[in-house]
């Protein structure tokens, strides 16, 4: 499988503090909020009575006038009933409560895989609510092959392979269920990317796996994401469920300028490619044993100084 690369940065933080901030485009609640807090005194900038963090705690029910400023700070955390009342202060819809409480789950979760799971938990509600809004056409997310559908493909390079239902939940070490798997087989056959023998009941790839939109439109930004993320989860599970000589996994920390990042992407890419040209040219004169995923992450864990 050659993963899609071809994603926006996404946005962090509000760009003009003057702009009302959009919840939808933090990954940091305390920032969203301190943002959130400047675009309301530059709001109230010329008023008998600008805004502050005293009027925001009336707003929220709150006694103390100082405790936007220690969450804002990171002294403080949001409780449940806290996130309630921020949400209130804050002039939220029930959608967008809801949330802000992932986001604030997800931030303040200290164990990495809690971390982890409340991040796809996150990532998952905003994909469904630009889905509800209509942002992202449910069309498009169906066309678009997820994790199970890329293994399910590569699978017909495997030898020995039974493609019943059972048989492959098995062969995929549980970590798809039966109406995954057959929902992602339907679409395989439907589309011929998977051909079966009528005589043989033999299994083979029909044509390439569509990687693109429905209409050949280019693949939004939360649909790459969310294909990204189930790879990246996928390692995390084969980190507790697979023997260590059954993988490899390895991690090295470098500090880097800007022209080296870019040396170093373009490095991995070009490797990525080439591994899948060599493997693709022997599956196409012998079968494998199994199926595996490589995953190749380089990102920033610092900001500029």
């Amino acid at each position: 499988m050659e993963t899609i690369t071809n994603e926006t940065k996404p946005q962090q933080s509000a760009t003009n503090a003057i702009e009302k901030p959009v919840l939808g485009t933090y990954t940091d609640y305390r920032q969203f909020l301190g943002d959130y807090f400047e675009f309301k005194k530059a709001e109230s900038a010329g008023e008998l009575r600008p805004y502050t963090y005293s009027m925001f705690s009336a707003s929220a029910n709150i006694k103390s006038p100082n405790y936007l400023k220690l969450i804002i700070e990171g002294k403080r955390n949001l409780s449940n009933e806290m996130v309630l009342k921020f949400s209130k202060a804050l002039q939220l819809s029930k959608e967008e409560t809801d949330e802000f409480k992932c986001l604030v789950q997800y931030c303040q979760a200290k164990d990495p895989l809690d971390r982890n799971q409340r991040l796809k938990k996150l990532s998952e509600f905003r994909m469904h609510k630009q889905m509800r809004n209509g942002t992202i056409n449910t069309q498009a997310l169906e066309a678009v092959p997820n994790w199970v559908t890329w293994v399910l493909y590569t699978l017909a390079d495997q030898k020995d392979v039974n493609f019943e239902l059972g048989s492959l939940m098995q062969t995929m070490k549980g970590r798809a269920n039966q109406e995954e798997i057959k929902k992602a087989l339907d679409r395989l056959f439907s589309t011929g990317e998977l051909v079966r023998d009528s005589e043989t009941g033999a299994v083979r790839k029909g044509r390439a796996l569509m990687v693109g939109g429905p209409n050949g439109e280019s693949i939004p930004v939360e649909l790459v994401r969310k294909l990204q993320s189930e790879l990246i989860y996928l390692g995390l599970e084969s980190l507790y469920q697979d023997l260590p000589s059954e993988r490899e996994f390895g991690a090295i920390t470098l500090s880097l300028t800007e022209r080296e990042f870019e040396k170093v992407k373009f490095e991995l890419r070009q490797l990525k490619k080439r591994i899948y040209k060599d493997i693709s040219v022997k599956r196409e004169i012998s079968k494998g044993d199994k199926v595996f995923q490589l995953n190749i992450q380089l990102f920033p864990v610092t900001n500029k100084s």
